[in-house]
């Protein structure tokens, strides 16, 4: 009797055991194909439930006008996004800020004693990301579609994207009597903890080796005659289909058909943007990501010592869309497409005046826009406002005597409205901009008079 009770006792604990590697029901499954052929996509409604939060976009803020001058006027050494409006430019900064560093804030990438610089690797990286994002949502489309990504895409709040990978470790004991075990039986997660090689990503994702694997020929022999379509090559390509898989939260099915998994013919159309999300993920590798290893300080390199590199689930993170399908970039189209190299001109006008309480900015003939160094008054305008909240600014726009009275003065006026916008835009506001009445210059000479077209701000 008692033999029995530990039998019974024993085979609990053993079914136990067994189930807790099970997942619990009820499982859900959605047909993709024809009944009977196995083709479904099979979910944990648990699972979507717990990945649901972490998969929803944030808010975007509302849109800033495009009006008044361009941040690589207004601020020192803006490389990319210079031709948005300061406004425009504020709001990204805003953005990548919560997307990026929400704990940290601004001094994550600058010297909060000077933004310009680039002494922080950090801003560096940054610049070459928000690049890396144009490039991606301009050239990929084949992969990313309409959807584009932003930098939350990845981010999600945290300083480095949660999923990267690095170059393996070497094994301690790899010339000992279990032999090359050619990266296999690490039980990995980046290929589901199976027995399969646990870096599919350096040959497909950073190399170019080819990943069908059917062979067409007899078995060869070594050196040139080798065969590179064996059940050894098999394997780190179903490594790599197995990352995906996760990354997804999909099966098999969801870009093969189960008729015949080679056949490009009759596989879902997942299996096409699959091939591009392959080479997209390499083209990234190398040509934005491999190049930044030199920036980086030690800490943040692998135990090779390479840089972090993206893989499937850098932007999926198990959602078989990133966010769901949620379309984030149609809200920042400064990310949509590749930005030019922007410098500032001075335009053959007065050096602007920008003093902390006082600022003079001159303008073009007949124009109503900030150009070139020019908005360098307007830069020390908005850091002495956003420093002193219980100030107020008056605005004066002056014009030459030149021309007709009263369009000179509309154009002052227009002038004067350009500066206050930009204030608003950078987020001043509106009752603590005063404009003042159009003043003609002191000077009253004959014809232009550059040192008369110019907009005075002084704070009060």
């Amino acid at each position: 009797m008692s033999c029995t009770k530990t039998f019974k006792w024993l085979a609990a604990v053993l079914t136990a055991t067994l189930l807790a590697g099970c997942e619990r029901p009820p499982i859900a499954s959605v047909q993709n194909g024809f009944r009977g052929t196995g083709m479904q996509q099979v979910y944990n409604p648990r699972t979507l439930a717990a990945q649901a939060p972490l998969n929803t976009a944030p808010e975007a803020a509302p849109a800033a006008s495009g009006d008044g001058p361009k941040a690589s006027a207004v601020y020192q050494n803006v490389k990319v996004l210079g031709d948005l409006s300061v406004g425009q430019f504020a709001r990204h900064m805003v953005a990548i800020t919560s997307w990026v560093a929400p704990n940290e804030g601004c001094t994550y990438c600058h010297n909060a004693a000077n933004f310009a610089e680039d002494t922080k690797y950090t801003k560096v990286v940054a610049r070459r990301m928000i690049q890396m994002t144009q490039h991606l949502n301009a050239d990929w489309n084949k992969h990313v579609g309409a959807t584009g990504v932003t930098c939350y895409t990845c981010h999600r709040g945290n300083n480095v994207p949660k999923q990267v990978w690095y170059a393996p470790t070497d094994r301690k004991y790899a010339n000992s009597l279990l032999g090359d075990l050619a990266g296999q039986n690490m039980a990995a997660p980046s290929v589901g903890l199976s027995s399969l090689p646990s870096d599919p990503f350096t040959p497909y994702l950073k190399e170019a080796k080819p990943i069908r694997v059917n062979g067409t020929e007899a078995l060869k022999f070594t050196g040139a005659a080798a065969n590179r379509s064996s059940t050894k090559q098999a394997e780190h390509t179903y490594g790599l289909m197995m990352h995906m898989s996760t990354s997804l939260g999909v099966n098999c099915t969801y870009c093969h058909n189960t008729q015949s998994f080679q056949s490009w013919a009759i596989s879902p159309p997942q299996r096409t943007t699959a091939w591009y999300g392959i080479r997209m993920a390499r083209d990234l590798n190398n040509d934005y990501l491999e190049p930044l290893t030199s920036t980086f300080p030690a800490n943040r390199l692998g135990p090779h010592g390479d840089v972090a590199k993206v893989n499937c689930a850098t932007c999926h993170q198990g959602a078989y869309k990133p966010l769901y399908g949620a379309a984030m970039a149609k809200d920042y189209p400064e990310l949509l497409t590749l930005a030019k190299m922007t410098t500032a001109s001075s335009g053959g006008l007065p050096a602007p005046l920008a003093e902390p309480a006082h600022s003079v900015m001159y303008f073009g003939v007949g124009s109503p826009t900030l150009e070139g160094e020019q908005a360098k008054g307007l830069a020390q305008l908005i850091v002495t406002m956003a420093n002193t909240p219980a100030a107020k600014v008056s605005i004066l726009g002056y014009h030459s005597a030149a021309g007709e009275l009263a369009a000179n003065q509309e154009l002052a006026k227009q002038r004067a409205l350009s500066v206050r916008d930009s204030l608003l835009g950078a987020g001043i506001a509106q009752d603590r901009v005063v404009l003042e009445k159009p003043m003609q210059a002191e000077a009253n000479l004959a014809g232009e008079d550059p040192a008369a077209r110019r907009v005075e701000a002084t704070v009060k």
